[in-house]
């Protein structure tokens, strides 16, 4: 793994200073997003490029040697990356945004996550959730995991399959969410990359989104120590500030697909007009509906992740429905974007070489990522119904 050096970021004093390191440094993922998309390949590169200017420590604590980022700023960071390559920031999005939740909440012991954080800063290790199983689909909707931890005299035994393992290729840590055998529970527990008991299925065959390396996880007698259990999984819903990672990578995405079209508009001049397509009244309409999508998404995405950066522990909790209406919102937006930013462009969007196209794919695959939209919907109506009584 390739060593990272913390200090570019950190001798950046100003988010700005930050900023354009950064965009320097992912510049170069939209030159190679094409080559990953047609191969179906895992973004090694880029996330190895991140890892050189020490981009997985920006939600460390202060007090372990990172940058403990606010949640505004991590969104900002993650945008700017989707811009360029979705599926680096979404992969990457899993990590920093995970490191960011476990420092806010401390909810493993503290040995275990200052250890952590040490690998993190020293190496550039990489942390994900694996989560989702086939059978249970996404555990947001509360399926017990069909993985099985079975305690032993001097540790754990798991076994099982998790699919969608963003980040499989790199990941150092694996949290798996396990049921607890004898027991209602369930806990999560850390498997590294060097134990025996652990595999990687090549599975990930999506058209979208498609260098993430979202393999499923095997794990076949896996044995881990006591302090590898490092939290019971509780039922019930809690607010996740982190989470909006999702639609910031989305609106990335879509105002990278705002820019193309725009672009374009500007410069296509068929020779049966004088000027441009720019002029015309149809695709100036849709250039303006682009501006006022992307204006409505950023406004309530940073407005509420500011809200999140301000309120305390208790306030938080009671944004965990607003969390949610903005992933639906900013995401749903972000497909709309890119629809009209392809209806500009015309048939050349469906070109292989053409952007558009991968970012069409791409942005849809944010419907499946968490909170699923029905369940907010239903929670909206719920809270709703609530007020009045």
């Amino acid at each position: 793994m390739k060593v990272q050096q913390l200090e570019q970021l950190q001798e950046r004093q100003t988010f700005e200073e930050r900023l354009s390191l950064l965009k320097e440094t992912a510049e170069k993922f939209a030159e190679r997003a094409q080559k990953y998309d047609e191969a179906g390949e895992f973004v090694y590169e880029n996330i190895a490029d991140l890892q050189a200017i020490g981009y997985p420590a920006i939600t460390v604590p202060k007090q372990y040697g990172g940058l403990d980022l606010s949640l505004v700023e991590m969104l900002k960071f993650q945008e700017t990356i989707a811009s360029f390559d979705g599926s680096t920031a979404l992969s990457i999005g899993w990590h920093v945004g995970i490191t960011k939740q476990l420092g806010e909440t401390k909810q493993w012991p503290e040995k275990v996550y200052e250890d952590f954080c040490k690998q993190v800063i020293a190496e550039g290790a990489l942390l994900n959730n694996a989560a989702t199983e086939p059978a249970t689909g996404s555990p947001t909707r509360g399926g017990r995991p069909e993985t099985v931890a079975v305690e032993t005299e001097n540790g754990w035994i798991l076994n099982g399959r998790k699919s969608f393992t963003t980040l499989a290729p790199v990941l150092e840590y694996f949290v798996i969410s396990a049921s607890i055998e004898g027991t209602e529970k369930v806990g999560n527990f850390i498997v590294r990359r060097n134990n025996p008991g652990l595999s990687i299925d090549e599975t990930w065959d999506s058209i979208a989104m498609k260098g993430t390396g979202s393999h499923d996880l095997i794990l076949e007698d896996a044995k881990i120590d006591k302090d590898d259990f490092v939290q019971e999984v509780k039922r019930e819903r809690t607010a996740q500030g982190w989470l909006l990672h999702i639609p910031a990578v989305y609106l990335g995405i879509a105002k990278a697909s705002q820019q193309y079209a725009t672009q374009f508009a500007t410069s296509y001049s068929p020779n049966s007009i004088k000027g441009t397509i720019s002029d015309f009244p149809s695709v100036r309409q849709r250039i303006g509906e682009m501006e006022l999508l992307v204006f409505q998404s950023e406004t309530l995405l940073y407005a509420t992740a500011q809200k999140w950066d301000d309120a305390t522990g208790e306030e938080r909790q009671s944004l965990a429905t607003e969390l949610s209406a903005v992933k639906l919102l900013v995401v749903n937006q972000a497909i709309e974007i890119v629809d009209k930013a392809m209806r500009i462009v015309g048939a050349r969007s469906l070109s292989a070489k053409c952007p558009l196209q991968r970012h069409y794919r791409d942005v849809r695959a944010g419907l499946h990522n968490p909170p699923m939209d029905d369940m907010t919907i239903m929670a909206l109506a719920e809270q709703a119904i609530q007020s009045i009584k």
